[in-house]
């Protein structure tokens, strides 16, 4: 099923642009396309560029949030809330009208505030957080990039101005240049279709990591996670994806899509031109094709 719905859409139109504005992903070969399934019996299926890396940007805003959100428990909601924003990820209209309160962890202002929270309960934030994922994907192969890191903190200018807004109310306890610095990193992991796919079966298997068996986050927990991917995971396209892909998953500006379907597997689709709404256009179409043939959704 992956490789005929992969034939396929690679022979039709590639819509959609790499976006420009963080200039080393406008560096990235716009016709790459990989997919990759896992599913929890530990069967992996790929096809295309599945094993080539590429930068997931936000995606990497969802292992930030469960590694917080393990540590903090049920108070990391006074900070940061779960609703959609309907606004694009990194809009400043809403901050003013919620007292700096920022709508969801997977808006920039939200992710903003969970790298503010790693910084108080890390030593070390950025070790932690590789050997986090690295210890997901059983592979001690995923690193910052650090050119994408620098080109996204060269360009960061709207992110510092939600950083010090937030600060101003209190909801950023360190330097926004610290969480900035931090927040450009997370965004800077670079990991392949296939370490993707992998990682994130915890999110499928009630909170357990399907080879150790070791309890990542309790399943309530994931539950909630899953909600916030559902209802938030693609800013203002969130709907669009729940109506045509009927997953739960996450999208990053580097082209990549990550989607769970609970109790099965992970889906890890990467092609770097974006929609108008900085979602990749060929992944949101395969995922769409791939869940209407198998009829495999939670719906």
């Amino acid at each position: 099923m992956i490789s005929k719905i992969y034939a396929d859409l690679i022979g039709k139109e590639n819509l959609g642009k790499v976006p420009d504005y963080i200039p080393e992903l406008a560096c990235i070969d716009e016709n790459k396309f990989g997919v990759n399934l896992t599913d929890l019996e530990h069967n992996s299926f790929g096809a295309g560029d599945f094993k080539q890396k590429f930068s997931i940007q936000s995606i990497s805003k969802v292992f930030a949030l469960s590694f917080v959100y393990e540590k903090l428990e049920e108070k990391l909601w006074e900070r940061v809330d779960v609703e959609p924003s309907g606004n694009a990820f990194n809009s400043l209209v809403q901050l003013e009208a919620d007292n700096g309160i920022p709508r969801n962890p997977f808006i920039n202002a939200g992710a903003l505030v969970i790298c503010d929270v790693l910084l108080e309960i890390c030593e070390n934030p950025k070790d932690e957080l590789l050997t986090f994922i690295r210890n997901l994907t059983e592979e001690d192969d995923v690193f910052f990039n650090e050119k994408v890191a620098a080109s996204e903190m060269q360009n960061s200018f709207r992110n510092a101005g939600m950083c010090n807004y937030m600060k101003s109310f209190g909801n950023i306890k360190n330097k926004p240049e610290a969480v900035i610095e931090l927040y450009c990193h997370l965004c800077s992991i670079e990991m392949t279709c296939k370490q993707l796919s992998k990682s994130f079966l915890y999110l499928a298997n009630e909170g357990k990591e399907p080879s150790t068996k070791k309890q990542i986050l309790s399943s309530s927990k994931v539950k909630r996670i899953n909600a916030i991917l559902l209802t938030c995971g693609f800013y203002d396209e969130s709907g669009e994806f729940s109506f045509l892909v009927g997953l739960p998953g996450k999208s990053g500006v580097g082209g990549g899509i990550i989607a769970i379907y609970p109790q099965h597997y992970c889906i890890a689709v990467w092609s770097p031109k974006l929609n108008l709404k900085g979602n990749s256009y060929r992944g949101m179409k395969f995922l769409e094709e791939f869940t209407t043939q198998t009829g495999e959704s939670i719906f």
